[in-house]
């Protein structure tokens, strides 16, 4: 900011919002929900036609045998998150995240009197889901967060690993806490809901956003799905925090839910084009990066600049005017990363990469 401020022109690539606009369908829902007067209280926990869109997309496509009763709208997934971290967590207990890690999970385990531990995904890949978890477990124990495609690394899980998590939730009667933010956004490999597991639903949380996948990050639209006891702990949480979302703004989301899989397809690869983009430019430049599987976040490392993230986050923005984040907010297996997001035009891509070429 500060150097924007200067006049300098800065390549931003710490966002975390789709490069394109809210599609038209979905705007002009919310117009005509205006027009139409829909604009009183709804049911705390949506209005009855996005609640079955919803479950219907969950029973299709994510293979969650969701019910019109399962499904609650919230304020965006942080919402959903949150309810479901004060249903499942009572002081004192501890839950499992894999690192690294999006950065408010471990704040809202806190609030909940609860503890994070973390998992390193790279310990997990290599020395097995089941081994490593064990080890990071105990009595206290008493939920596992899976987020799937990962921010920031762009990890997806595989049907094989869902399956080995899956078990061991079971084996110890812990909650899962499924994050899926990124679902429409997996360039190799498929999204697989852990939930969709026999024996997994009764025991898990999913949470779902309309952000990423419709560009809808403003509007504060997410769900989250979930049998009893867990649902009503997410009822609970939303009418005595927001009572529900807004009115015309779930209008919006009946139109997304229509929204054809073929135009979210095409959306994909734009990002994957520009995935390939950055990753290209990174890798030259000498900056190692494995491509991300998911999600729309290049992690590469970047230790040959400074082992220290934050202050190899400094230089790139100071020497080449390019922003991004440091690795080691995400945990300490993000140290000697930082992350960029290639949700951003394709000319900042190009320019970012150039003055990163002519200045590192």
């Amino acid at each position: 900011m500060e150097l924007r401020d200067e006049g300098a022109t800065v390549y931003q690539f710490e966002g975390g919002e789709p490069f394109m606009p809210t599609p038209e369908s979905i705007k002009e829902a919310a117009k005509r929900a205006l027009d139409d007067d829909h604009t009183r209280y709804a049911p705390s926990s949506g209005i009855p036609e996005l609640r079955e869109a919803i479950a219907e997309k969950l029973r299709t496509r994510n293979n969650i045998p969701a019910q019109l009763k399962d499904v609650i709208v919230v304020n965006g997934g942080m919402q959903g998150l949150f309810g479901a971290f004060q249903s499942v967590v009572n002081p004192g207990d501890e839950v499992l995240l894999f690192s690294p890690y999006w950065t408010p999970i471990k704040d809202l385990v806190a609030h909940s009197q609860g503890r994070s531990i973390f998992v390193p995904t790279k310990e997990a890949r290599e020395s097995g889901f089941q081994q490593t978890l064990a080890r990071y477990s105990n009595a206290r124990t008493r939920a596992i967060y899976y987020n799937t495609p990962q921010n920031p690394s762009g990890v997806v899980f595989t049907p094989e690993e869902a399956a080995a998590i899956a078990e061991f939730a079971q084996e110890r009667d812990l909650v899962v806490v499924a994050d899926e933010a990124y679902e429409d956004l997996v360039y190799d490999g498929e999204h697989f809901s852990i939930a969709s597991l026999d024996g997994m639903f009764e025991r898990t949380i999913s949470c779902f956003t309309f952000s990423k996948s419709y560009a809808m990050t403003g509007w504060r639209l997410g769900y989250a799905v979930a049998p009893e006891p867990w649902m009503t702990g997410l009822r609970k949480a939303t009418l005595y925090s927001s009572n529900g979302v807004s009115t015309p703004t779930q209008w919006a989301g009946v139109a997304a839910m229509a929204i054809d899989t073929a135009i979210l397809a095409q959306i994909r690869d734009q990002y994957r084009l520009r995935r390939d983009l950055l990753l290209s430019g990174l890798n030259d430049i000498g900056l190692p990066c494995k491509p991300p599987a998911g999600a729309f976040y290049a992690f590469p490392d970047v230790t040959r600049i400074s082992k220290d993230s934050r202050e190899a986050a400094d230089i790139l923005l100071n020497r080449a005017q390019v922003a991004t984040v440091p690795g080691t907010v995400f945990g300490a297996e993000g140290e000697g990363h930082l992350r960029f997001s290639f949700s951003t035009p394709i000319e900042t891509i190009e320019a970012g990469l150039d003055s990163l070429r002519r200045n590192l």
